[in-house]
């Protein structure tokens, strides 16, 4: 029984990696070679060897922890770009555009291995041009352009044959045998995975992805029908990915396997690959394989007869295709479901998730369509003996087609129904959440008209304090004392005048503390991070709390205006309620800012709080907090207990 091949690609990401300059080391011990970077990387100066090995974990990340070579890779960059690191920029793309192939982001991995020629051009570097356009071969097969992949690959051959690179030459052969497999051409797949297999071992790179060579032979073998080869050379294949720890490939494997297990009739190993598939796919966090994982387990779950759990598995995986967009998987995952709801006695879920599966895929439809007609003419045609044998075969024929009649016009009429309604249901869903966008919309822009108005009253307020108000203090200060030389009093009189100046001078600082407050000057001359530091260090010599700041990609950083007056209110109403409420000794501020994305992060060792009671506040602290974050379009979240004290964690993007 064969089912669904929507996973054959993913082994073939990683193949241009064998086509670049050596920079990132082999596989071999890595949980001792990340440990020495990560140490060499604690001590680095901010220069382009940190850039390289920042990159460098980026690459070792790649196939066990993406969420880690992400973090790694968006460093590199970021470093990189800072000291116009022009290499690191390339190996940033290169590696970037692998790991969003890896995610099921296909059209991100095109844009970035196409930023990355350009780079490789600029550097004129004939090897890492040649690692692009392999890389960008390797995503048309995805689209299905199968002879431009093979072109792509055949060009990128003829270059490496000319160098006469063996080491590099390994990884083409094995990107041509998944050309050869995609085109159908299994038995020239299999001559070319065997020879990059060969060229592997020959040269001792034992540890250059040669799992994954196995696995596309497994592959071809498949594709023969010669499951009992396949099956050999994917168990290898899954045997090398444990021994490289490449559990990427190892959970991609294991969903091949399901495919082939079902063939055969084995559903108890199916079930097994296919949880152990999920598990891996877990680990890693890859959306893409978590879809296909689930529905494979739930195949195995219907072939098993527990669609209780097939159900359940079916609509985890909708869910995630659904969020992601993942074309096949929601295909594939919507036939499955039409199997498990017919096998229930829910008709209806059957035909139109088994709709839904044809909607994506129509030329296959059409296909099977053709197929079906094909056969039944066949089949009539064939059937000419007797008269008798004519006369009964037409009076069956005639009875069928009625039949077909009756249940075709009953089926269409539950169809239309269905789309009908469904189309009624999408158009009130469109219309309402067009409504509510407006509001929306509506709500944001007259709060932001309330809060520039905030500010501007504040800024009018703060320069006639300090402007008006001030320059009159201090004029009149300054009569004073002129006077004091020239009147002549007795030592109580003289004590009096005394306190009359000092609270006059007491009076100039607080009228210039309250003009401070509404309009910090550091602010607008030098930036939000200079006015976040002043308000800190006039917190902390009040005495009332001790408050420690730290920020993060901020010290360079120009934010918007109105943004940054913004957030500065924010921290400055928590800090505020914090030194009301919380009773704490310290606080910390930290502020992030990496690209277009920034996080506030406000914590105390208070008393703590029930945080439901926030629902009832009806203070204008808190209510000015909510607005604001509301107004910069940013996400909040609080959390504390009793005792325990209270985080406050925001973020947004600007």
């Amino acid at each position: 029984m064969r089912y669904f091949n929507s996973m054959r690609k993913l082994l073939t990401t990683i193949i241009f990696l064998n086509l670049v300059i050596p920079v990132f080391p082999q596989r071999t011990n890595q949980a001792q070679k990340v440990d020495s970077l990560l140490k060499l990387l604690a001590v680095s100066k901010e220069d382009t060897g940190k850039a390289m090995i920042l990159l460098t974990l980026a690459s070792w990340y790649e196939t066990n922890n993406q969420d880690s070579s992400e973090y790694y890779l968006q460093k590199g960059k970021a470093l990189s770009q800072s000291l116009r690191f022009d290499r690191g920029i390339y190996y940033f793309y290169q590696q970037s555009s692998v790991l969003a192939y890896t995610k099921g982001n296909y059209d991100k991995a095109m844009q970035e291995s196409q930023a990355g020629l350009v780079m490789a051009r600029k550097l004129k570097d004939s090897l890492k041009v040649v690692s692009m356009l392999n890389n960008i071969g390797i995503i048309h097969g995805y689209y299905g352009d199968f002879a431009n992949q093979l072109n792509y690959t055949l060009q990128v051959m003829g270059i490496i044959e000319k160098l006469k690179d063996s080491a590099r030459l390994s990884g083409i052969y094995h990107n041509l045998s998944n050309s050869y497999h995609n085109l159908g051409q299994y038995k020239k797949g299999i001559e070319a995975a065997g020879y990059a297999v060969y060229l592997w071992s020959k040269l001792g790179l034992l540890n250059d992805y040669i799992n994954r060579a196995y696995a596309t032979l497994a592959q071809c073998y498949d594709g023969l029908h010669m499951a009992d080869s396949a099956l050999y050379y994917y168990d290898i294949a899954i045997k090398e990915s444990v021994r490289l720890n490449d559990k990427y490939a190892e959970g991609a494997i294991y969903g091949y396997k399901c495919n082939l297990l079902a063939g055969m009739n084995r559903f108890d190993d199916m079930l097994a690959a296919a949880q152990q598939s999920l598990v891996l796919s877990k680990e890693l966090q890859s959306r893409q394989m978590l879809a296909s994982s689930l529905y494979n387990l739930a195949y195995a779950y219907f072939f098993t007869n527990n669609n209780k759990e097939a159900r359940k598995t079916i609509d985890e995986a909708l869910a995630i295709a659904i969020a992601d967009s993942l074309s096949d998987e929601l295909k594939n995952s919507y036939t499955v479901l039409s199997y498990i709801a017919a096998k229930d006695g829910d008709y209806i879920t059957s035909i139109t998730a088994k709709q839904k599966a044809d909607s994506i895929n129509s030329a296959f439809l059409n296909n099977q369509v053709l197929k079906t007609t094909t056969d039944l003419e066949k089949k009539y045609e064939t059937v000419k003996k007797d008269d008798q044998i004519k006369i009964q075969q037409a009076e069956i024929k005639r009875k069928n087609t009625f039949n077909y009649i009756l249940i075709g016009s009953a089926a269409a009429i539950l169809i239309i129904s269905l789309l009908s309604y469904r189309t009624f249901k999408q158009k009130q869903r469109l219309q309402q959440q067009r409504i509510n966008e407006l509001e929306t919309e509506k709500l944001l822009t007259a709060t932001g008209a309330v809060l520039k108005g905030e500010e501007q009253e504040r800024t009018r307020l703060a320069k006639d304090l300090h402007d008006g108000l001030g320059g009159m203090l201090s004029g009149i200060k300054y009569s004073l004392n002129t006077m004091k030389g020239n009147l002549i009093m007795t030592p109580e009189n003289s004590q009096a005048f005394e306190r009359s100046i000092d609270m006059l001078d007491s009076s100039i600082k607080e009228m210039r503390r309250v003009a401070h407050n509404m309009m910090p000057e550091a602010l607008v001359k030098f930036g939000l991070d200079t006015a976040l530091k002043d308000f800190c260090n006039d917190v902390n010599q009040s005495g009332a709390l001790q408050v420690s700041y730290q920020s993060i990609g901020l010290e360079h950083e120009v934010v918007e205006q109105t943004t940054a007056i913004t957030i500065y209110r924010i921290v400055q109403e928590l800090i505020n309620n914090t030194m009301k409420h919380a009773a704490a000794k310290t606080a910390i501020i930290q502020v992030a800012k990496s690209g277009g994305h920034l996080t506030i992060t406000v914590e105390d060792d208070g008393k703590g709080f029930d945080t439901s009671l926030l629902a009832l506040s009806k203070g204008i602290g808190w209510s000015n907090i909510q607005n604001r974050v509301e107004f910069l379009k940013g996400s909040l979240d609080v959390r504390s207990e009793k005792d325990k004290g209270t985080s406050v964690h925001i973020e947004m993007n600007v």
